[in-house]
């Protein structure tokens, strides 16, 4: 029997619901995805520092590699993630990033360098996740640039201003297309790096910038300094 058009009037309520609640649902289900992806990614680039690191790294690996189980275990089962906030001079978080990607840089037959313009600045929040985010933009260049990357800090306008630039695509290695920051975050394997570091600039009231040309990629992660610019 065809159904009247009466019939599939009735009916079309219920398909609508239907249709609305499982469209929800698979929004829901592509963000957990997302999300357990970004955390999983979290903590894939502190354990391979982990296995390169030759001196006190070591320390600083495990706890980003915590940090981002105890995300892991806040995505599954609900469990609050513990917060460590805090003030800390700059330098020597990112001396410490420097020199535990250094060696990964030298077996890719690159190296990093640092230059270093902001003297004691002393920036707050989570040391660890602030870590994470100069992990991950190291990395990037490491793995997608050139093989002479720049680290410069600076302070500007009472701002931190972290620079990582690569001299371009290795031999071989075509660079993509330049694309604007806010298209950064697509399907690509790197692409949770950079998320995970616009997300932490934004948690720490920063901002993020990705910079791409033929011949070099600048990555600007942008912090607010302590008030008192002094020790922490």
């Amino acid at each position: 029997m065809i159904p009247g058009v009466g019939d599939v009037l009735a009916a079309w309520p219920f398909a609508a619901s239907f249709a609305a609640a499982a469209g929800a649902r698979g929004v829901r289900e592509a963000r957990r995805r997302t999300v357990l992806n970004e955390a999983l990614h979290e903590l894939r680039r502190p354990l391979q520092a982990m296995t390169l690191a030759a001196d006190g790294g070591q320390e600083c690996a495990l706890s980003m590699a915590a940090s981002a189980l105890e995300r892991l275990d806040h995505e599954i089962n609900g469990r609050p993630p513990r917060r460590s906030q805090g003030s800390f001079a700059a330098k020597g978080l990112i001396e410490a990033a420097v020199s535990r990607w250094r060696r990964a840089a030298a077996l890719r037959g690159g190296r990093v360098e640092l230059s270093w313009h902001a003297g004691e600045a002393v920036t707050a929040g989570e040391r660890t996740r602030i870590a994470q985010a100069i992990d991950n933009l190291l990395v990037n260049a490491i793995e997608h640039g050139g093989p002479r990357i720049e680290v410069e800090g600076a302070a500007v306008a009472g701002r931190l201003r972290l620079a990582i630039r690569d001299s371009g695509p290795r031999p071989g290695q075509g660079r993509r297309a330049p694309a604007p920051a806010s298209r950064i975050s697509g399907r690509r394997r790197h692409g949770h790096g950079l998320r995970l570091v616009r997300r932490i600039a934004a948690e720490h009231g920063g901002s993020f910038e990705l910079r791409r040309s033929a011949t070099a990629t600048e990555a600007v992660l942008e912090l607010p300094l302590s008030p008192s610019g002094g020790r922490p």
